[in-house]
């Protein structure tokens, strides 16, 4: 059923993408052919053809602005900032169509959807003489809904084509700043890394090496009371039992923070169910994930809800914590919640560090924590 859900939202996501697209054809076309009427007359003058040029390019470039805002929010499609005014201008004249035909896929599956659902509401407006006939025309309205969802589909893969061909980088430039983003990545992972083992250092020196030297001595102080206080020895023992617990305890914790073994054992789920349960705060688990993730992406996950528990755990103030976690076509979808004070700082060594392991997945990695709160991070994590 999730799945199902997930399918229809972003179908009408499309589908609002799509509309937005033919009132932006319209505007588009209305300007090409305003821009080709102007240049008409001052064709044989340089300096009028440049002034109406200049002018085109500007509304160009705010066109394109929109049709960047909308291919991201309704399209998923990203496309990096900047372009030149000829590629601007090259890419609304080859759009129009698209966003036209986009627009015709929409009323064709309109009618679809009135014909295929006539056979339940045609009753109320008209008598209906021959149901046979009109089931019958309910059945190719579906079918051309079916076509026109279809359609929509390949207009809205044939959108970001287009954008990605027009406005996107050259081969060139993509493969370099690919390059730097696996350089700075890498570099990243790496201060990540050394900086948990750092923590793991402290932890491991502040915490389980403190109390094993604490048992070294009541140890020591029992073996020189064995003689001569059997019941002092025998204090001094019961104390060193309760603290070779405490210290074990501790180190079960800090390997358990390094890398807990039922994440190998049983899998995501459990791993986060754990986390749940051991947390401070009462802790909500939504897991809609109907397949098995590769292991780099289960880990990331799990260290991102692990780290936001605790920091929340430690700073947000809150009373309850939610985790969901889904999976959308080929992208897991993790997002820790709170109803904590907010403020949280995203350039925190914490955080900073969950947003280079997303990125060495070529995940992202998104903090929402105004001043207030609610606190929400966010973590999309593709699993190709």
């Amino acid at each position: 059923m999730s799945t199902l859900a997930g399918y229809t939202a972003r179908l009408l996501r499309t589908a609002v993408g799509l509309a937005l697209g033919a009132a932006t054809a319209v505007a588009e076309l209305l300007g090409l052919v305003a821009t080709v009427v102007a240049l008409l007359p001052v064709l044989p003058w340089p300096r009028g053809r440049r002034a109406v040029l200049r002018r085109a390019a500007t509304a160009a470039r705010g066109l394109v602005a929109l049709e960047r805002r909308r291919l991201d929010r309704f399209l998923d499609v990203r496309l990096p900032s900047g372009q030149d005014d000829a590629a601007a201008l090259r890419y609304l004249c080859a759009r129009w169509t698209l966003g036209v035909l986009g627009g015709v896929v929409l009323v064709c599956a309109g009618y679809g959807i009135g014909f295929g659902t006539f056979v339940l509401w045609g009753w109320l407006v008209t008598d209906i003489a021959f149901p046979g006939l009109v089931a019958l025309g309910s059945l190719g309205g579906l079918f051309l809904l079916f076509l026109s969802v279809q359609g929509a589909v390949g207009v809205a893969s044939l959108e970001g084509q287009l954008a990605r061909r027009f406005l996107g980088p050259s081969l060139a430039e993509a493969l370099e700043a690919r390059i730097a983003q696996l350089a700075t990545s890498r570099a990243e992972v790496m201060d990540a890394v050394h900086d948990e083992r750092r923590r793991i250092e402290r932890d491991l020196h502040d915490g389980v090496q403190q109390r094993l030297v604490a048992l070294g001595m009541l140890l020591g102080r029992a073996r020189r009371l064995r003689g001569r206080d059997p019941e002092g020895a025998d204090a001094l023992l019961l104390q060193a039992h309760d603290e070779s617990r405490r210290a074990l305890a501790e180190l079960r914790e800090v390997a358990w923070r390094v890398y807990p073994a039922v994440l190998d054992e049983s899998g995501l789920r459990a791993a986060l169910e754990t986390v749940a349960e051991r947390g401070p705060l009462p802790v909500g688990l939504v897991y809609e994930v109907p397949r098995q993730l590769p292991r780099a992406v289960e880990t990331v996950a799990y260290f991102v809800v692990s780290e936001a528990v605790t920091n929340v755990a430690k700073h947000a103030g809150a009373t309850r914590i939610d985790i969901h976690v889904s999976l959308e076509e080929k992208e897991l979808n993790v997002r820790v919640s709170d109803d904590g004070t907010g403020g949280a700082d995203a350039s925190g060594s914490g955080l900073a560090g969950l947003a280079s392991r997303a990125a060495a997945l070529d995940g992202r990695l998104a903090v929402d924590s105004p001043v207030g709160g609610p606190t929400v991070i966010r973590a999309e994590l593709p699993c190709v």
